[in-house]
């Protein structure tokens, strides 16, 4: 089979040549497509399961939510492990599915469980499917926030609300008191008047059009306030009319819809009947009827106060020590971050000149600045590796023409690979094209060059002249066929020894298969060449007169490795007892070697964990953030720092109040006093800026190796021991001790 391919390419030269071009230009395009990112995606096939109740403890959100959602989407098809929390009026449940199941499928399974969960749950609580995201999928974010004060239009005086409504020409944003007014009129005097703004806008505004960007799953936000209308009754007024609260809530409702009554015709026109009920504005509240007495309608506004309020926040956000509003784009399962996160931002933009005056987005994190740098690395690694294959082939070949044709077989077997890599949604990231070899890549085209040249060589020297075509062709066929069966071989040991990685499963196997898959992709690729184009570019660029001679550097090898090599036959039996002797020492340093999942990824970002004691407030937590923030930023290297407290609408990933994540962006090192210094002392600096602050812990991590570490865990740590049982009470004890055993582990710089 080897020698029909062998011989076609060669009298097809061509046309094999054309084949191959086409097939370069497809790989071209595909690499436009290949999905983009720093590492694999390695979350498993999951689907969260959202629930809130905020009136009920821990204790019975795990009894009355948390245990029943568990128990009802027990035995769907696929299912492979459910884990849950359970806190202060929140679950979440996490069904994590076979690989296999789709996760269309794995959804409408357990959307119908949940329907029929529902009648087993407490009155008003719906459980909520999490959106189509991955843990990794967070990787847009921005701050929404107000100019600063001075580079608004300041008006001469502050009008009032209808002054501002009723003149056009009034001015808007700050004013020279501090308050600031809206493109509405509307004259916000207090931070919490303010940031309820910022979150409308970020609802209503921003988040709209946003989730329209292509591969954008959902966008969450946290921080503000979310405006509503509050009904304030006083109880004292209600016993005099002998009224209760349950009858203004059944009036509020009952008044709150439109009614329609089919239509009318008159006149050969038809038109519709309806009574126009739904509350606008705290006004229409107030005029809701509640009763009457003595004839006299008693109305909403007798009993209570109407106003304007927010709900009960369950998260906050801030950024360089003042409250804003965050917003987090999540990108669907399966898109291309670098992608999605360009779109993101160019969207943003465009939004933000649409936005009321005094009002700026900023983005503040973006996944595109990981993946370029990445992307860099990978990209510089692999130009500096194919520029020194090349400069040796040169060297080693003496022979240019023979140089480059081994050389074209580097970016041919990328641009087949990337094909593959399309064809099976492998991205392109730091583990799947950072393993390719190209020594390995063009071994094989380097063994079938120098045969060729070396025959071609002996053959003219043998007749004493050039070669015709069909004895060059012939030639080339006979040195190729002489050593395509080794290297054949060769290259396919290489291919079986990375075949067992693709036998991973879970997270091992999603975070090593892209690797495998792109080196065996490499290896088929560059096989195909050396034994198809190789001998059809030696045959069409080969002819003419062909030297062989050894060069300077290849005779020095000789002059080197003759001798000790009679040397090492000599003292054979010392040489083997040497090499036994290094392979068992090696043995006993083996073992005290470090293990890693896989290797630290540097992502030029520093992320906080901060956790308060558990009966600390929003309020407490949301002003010791705002403090940490003016600390970090008195370092030189902090660019920026935000914070997103508790948990967000979305809660693709809840905390509690009393814990939050510092995200802390770091200039580029052109702009560091010191440009050398280590991230890790950077780390320092930030321990002895907050080494001071009471209640709160602190733990340091990097903002993708923080989701790597819960996606695997369920926990934020690195390690974490996790203790079942049935009474809460019982395991107090336990715990506490485990946590002292922990604490005497070398290397735990932090038990919590």
């Amino acid at each position: 089979m080897l020698e029909f391919i062998l011989n076609y390419s060669i009298r097809n030269r061509r046309l094999v040549v054309l084949i191959v071009l086409g097939v370069a230009a497809l790989g071209i395009y595909a690499l436009r497509l290949l999905p983009i990112d720093a590492v694999p995606d390695i979350t498993g096939n999951q689907i969260s399961i959202n629930t809130s109740a905020l009136a009920l403890t821990p204790e019975e959100i795990e009894k009355q939510i948390t245990y029943p959602v568990e128990n009802a989407i027990q035995g769907i098809p696929g299912l492979q492990m459910t884990r849950s929390l359970s806190r202060n009026g929140f679950s979440q449940v996490t069904a994590i599915f076979e690989d296999d199941v789709s996760v269309r499928d794995a959804r409408i399974g357990l959307d119908q469980r949940l329907r029929v969960a529902k009648e087993s749950l407490p009155a008003g609580v719906e459980p909520k499917l999490g959106p189509e995201s991955t843990g990794l999928s967070d990787i847009y974010m921005w701050a929404l926030d107000y100019e600063p004060r001075n580079t608004t239009v300041a008006a001469s005086r502050q009008p009032t609300t209808k002054e501002a409504k009723d003149n056009d020409a009034a001015k808007f944003g700050w004013q020279p008191d501090g308050s600031y007014i809206t493109d509405r009129g509307e004259v916000l005097t207090t931070e919490k008047q303010r940031v309820t703004y910022l979150r409308t806008i970020q609802d209503w505004v921003i988040a709209p059009q946003m989730r329209s960007v292509k591969g954008i799953a959902e966008i969450e936000t946290v921080g503000g306030y979310e405006k509503q209308y509050t009904v304030e009754p006083d109880p004292l007024k209600l016993v005099s009319y002998g009224l209760t609260f349950s009858d203004i809530s059944t009036a509020l409702q009952r008044n709150n819809s439109n009614l329609g009554a089919g239509a009318l015709e008159r006149n050969g026109e038809s038109n519709p009947v309806r009574i126009v009920g739904l509350l606008k504005n705290t006004d229409d509240i107030g005029a809701v009827k509640v009763g009457q007495r003595n004839g006299t309608p008693i109305r909403v506004r007798d009993v209570a106060t109407v106003g304007q309020g927010s709900e009960i926040r369950t998260g906050a956000s801030s950024y360089n020590g003042h409250e804003v509003v965050i917003g987090t784009v999540l990108m669907l399962i399966g898109g291309n971050s670098r992608t999605v996160s360009e779109a993101a931002d160019r969207h943003l933009a465009e939004i933000s000149k649409t936005l009321p005056p005094g009002i700026r987005a900023i983005p503040v994190y973006n996944r595109k600045k990981l993946v370029d740098s990445t992307i860099k690395t990978v990209s510089f690694n692999l130009m500096e590796g194919a520029l020194l294959v090349v400069v040796i082939l040169l060297l080693l070949l003496g022979n240019l023409r023979a140089a480059v044709i081994t050389a074209l077989a580097i970016p041919l077997s990328m641009f087949i690979t990337a094909i593959g890599m399309v064809k099976f949604k492998i991205s392109g990231n730091l583990m799947s094209l950072g393993a390719i070899d190209f020594g390995i890549i063009v071994d094989g085209s380097v063994i079938i060059v120098e045969n060729c040249l070396r025959q071609l060589a002996m053959k003219q020297k043998e007749l004493g002249r050039r070669l015709t075509l069909d004895e060059r062709l012939q030639t080339v066929f006979a040195a190729s066929k002489q050593v395509r069966s080794a290297t054949a071989f060769g290259e396919a040991i290489i291919i079986i020894v990375y075949i067992p990685i693709l036998a991973l499963t879970g997270i091992e196997g999603k975070m090593f298969h892209p690797m495998a898959m792109t080196v065996i992709f490499a290896l088929i690729a560059a096989f195909v060449l050396s034994l198809t184009f190789v001998p059809a570019m030696i045959a069409i660029f080969m002819g003419g007169k062909i030297q062989e001679k050894e060069n300077f550097i290849i005779h020095l090898a000789h002059k080197l490795y003759t001798p000790l090599l009679s040397f090492a036959i000599k003292l054979r039996w010392a040489v083997v007892a040497l090499a036994i002797g290094a392979f068992i020492g090696a043995g006993f340093l083996y073992k005290n070697l470090g293990g890693e999942f896989t290797p630290k990824l540097d992502e030029m970002d520093i992320t906080i964990l901060t956790t308060r004691i558990p009966t600390a407030g929003l309020e407490t937590s949301r002003i010791g953030q705002m403090d940490i923030e003016k600390l970090l930023l008195e370092i030189p290297q902090v660019e920026l720092v935000f914070s997103k407290i508790g948990t967000a609408d979305v809660a693709s990933d809840p905390m509690p109040i009393t814990s939050a994540d510092t995200i802390i962006m770091l200039k580029p090192r052109s702009q560091w006093p010191d440009p050398h210094l280590p991230k890790k002392e950077i780390i320092t600096l930030m321990e002895e800026k907050l080494v001071g602050i009471p209640g709160v812990g602190f733990e340091y991590t990097q903002p993708i190796e923080d989701r790597f570490n819960e996606m695997m865990s369920g926990t934020k740590s690195a390690v974490a021991v996790k203790l079942f049982g049935d009474d809460f009470d019982e395991l107090k004890k336990p715990i506490g001790e485990i946590v002292d055993v922990l604490k005497t582990i070398p290397g735990a710089k932090d038990v919590k």
